[in-house]
């Protein structure tokens, strides 16, 4: 109670979050903008199934209405990921950008936002061409110069929505970009009650109510679980050499997240697969054997082989990108430059050492955490026999529920660091 009054008479915090809401609530209406020269109805033939369909889900139905947010604020985000891995010595000159304080940011802010206009351009003008030769009626007028026009238009609704994001972020509450995600997803929401409701409600009987109910504790006890885990963290107690006993040195720790990666190993693994089953599922219309029978076997994970490959390519990606999050060697090197220490243990190499085996013992459980949670919806559905369209809506699990609590945590978080901060008046 005493953070929600603090919240309510904190006016500019009130503010913030009204700005927040308008700028979500100007996204959704986007989301409804038509592109011109184009017919959905063909479209939705090919997005009620496969990959392109949980594309479709995270923005919020936009690409199955092909709207101008189609691609929405995600080419931004995979612009995002590529640059921060290409600063890893790749090119060095993005290195040393990294290192250049402000001015370096603003170069990789910019370069990232080229690059995420540059990936919508290419993605929207795959998907036209994909769509106008995958099948009979695309509902879409033929010639190249269409095919710019609409890839242009969808090129700008990633630009609208990267402005939007920039907005939040600067005068708003949380992460921009985040937060249009969410905004994308949540709406699916009542979409997968609804459908449940029809599956189970209406054809009326004691086991379907039962199964019903099932369903949404099986939701509501994977919700508090995911969490739960995305709080747990273990803190690494940190000793400075400069302080004398009774100085709080004891409050000092480094805390290491059970899932230091978050949701990007499930991102990169379902991007490898979608490459080539979207290339198979454009371009071969025989799913039933030949090549487009071979691609569906290997890379779907819906399918035993692409399954494996699945989490395969999870746990792979998940120390990857732990290190890459919290690298050993430079937290070795700031504690050192900070004149502290892991008590017990040497500076130095002995650190690095220590902070990379501990890091690979959490990692080896956030890795098992993001496994299982991936796989919830594919093992959901073969349980309850959920057909595909039934599978695209009700989704038990999976990458959605995790963006969204961690993005949740995230505001929560900062909506309570801003409410409870005191502010201190002058004397005079």
């Amino acid at each position: 109670m005493r953070t929600l009054r603090a919240i309510f008479s904190n006016t500019k915090l009130l503010a913030k979050i009204g700005i927040t809401i308008l700028i979500l609530f100007i996204f959704r209406f986007l989301m409804w903008v038509p592109i011109p020269l184009v017919d959905t109805q063909g479209i939705q033939n090919v997005i009620d199934s496969g990959f392109i369909a949980i594309l479709n889900n995270f923005s919020g139905g936009a690409l199955g209405r092909f709207s101008l947010m189609a691609m929405g604020i995600s080419p931004y985000i995979t612009a995002s990921i590529v640059v921060q891995l290409l600063q890893m010595d790749i090119i060095p000159i993005l290195k040393e950008w990294s290192e250049q304080g402000e001015n370096g940011k603003r170069k990789l802010n910019r370069l990232t936002r080229i690059l995420g206009l540059v990936l919508s351009f290419i993605q929207g003008m795959i998907f036209v061409l994909g769509m106008r030769y995958s099948i009979a009626d695309p509902g879409i007028m033929d010639g190249p110069l269409v095919y710019i026009f609409i890839a242009l238009m969808v090129t700008a609704g990633t630009a609208i929505a990267m402005w939007l994001a920039d907005l939040i972020t600067r005068y708003g509450i949380g992460n921009g970009g985040s937060m249009l995600i969410v905004a994308g997803i949540i709406p699916s929401l009542p979409a997968m009650i609804t459908a449940l409701w029809n599956k189970y409600i209406k054809p009326g009987g004691g086991l379907n109510i039962f199964l019903f109910i099932l369903v949404i504790v099986l939701f509501l006890g994977i919700l508090i679980a995911v969490t739960y885990l995305e709080l747990a963290k273990r803190k690494v107690p940190i000793q400075y050499a400069n302080r004398r006993s009774g100085q709080g040195q004891t409050d000092s720790n480094l805390p290491i997240k059970l899932n230091t990666a978050g949701v990007i190993p499930v991102i990169f693994a379902s991007t490898i697969l979608s490459i080539p089953l979207s290339i198979a599922g454009f371009f071969s219309q025989d799913g039933g054997s030949g090549v487009g029978y071979w691609f569906n076997q290997i890379f779907s994970y819906h399918e035993p082989i692409g399954f494996v490959l699945y989490m395969l390519l999870i746990l792979v990606f998940s120390f990857f990108y732990s290190f890459l999050m919290l690298n050993p060697e430079q937290v070795a090197e700031n504690l050192s430059k900070s004149n502290a220490y892991i008590p017990g243990i040497r500076p130095g190499a002995d650190t690095e050492n220590f902070v990379s085996r501990l890091l690979f013992k959490i990692t080896i459980l956030g890795s098992l955490y993001l496994m299982i949670l991936a796989a919830l919806p594919i093992i959901t559905s073969m349980v309850f026999k959920f057909n595909a369209q039934e599978a695209q809506v009700i989704t038990i699990g999976g990458t959605s529920l995790l963006i969204v609590v961690g993005v949740a945590l995230e505001t929560a978080k900062q909506i309570i660091s801003q409410a409870t901060e005191q502010e201190y008046k002058g004397i005079f």
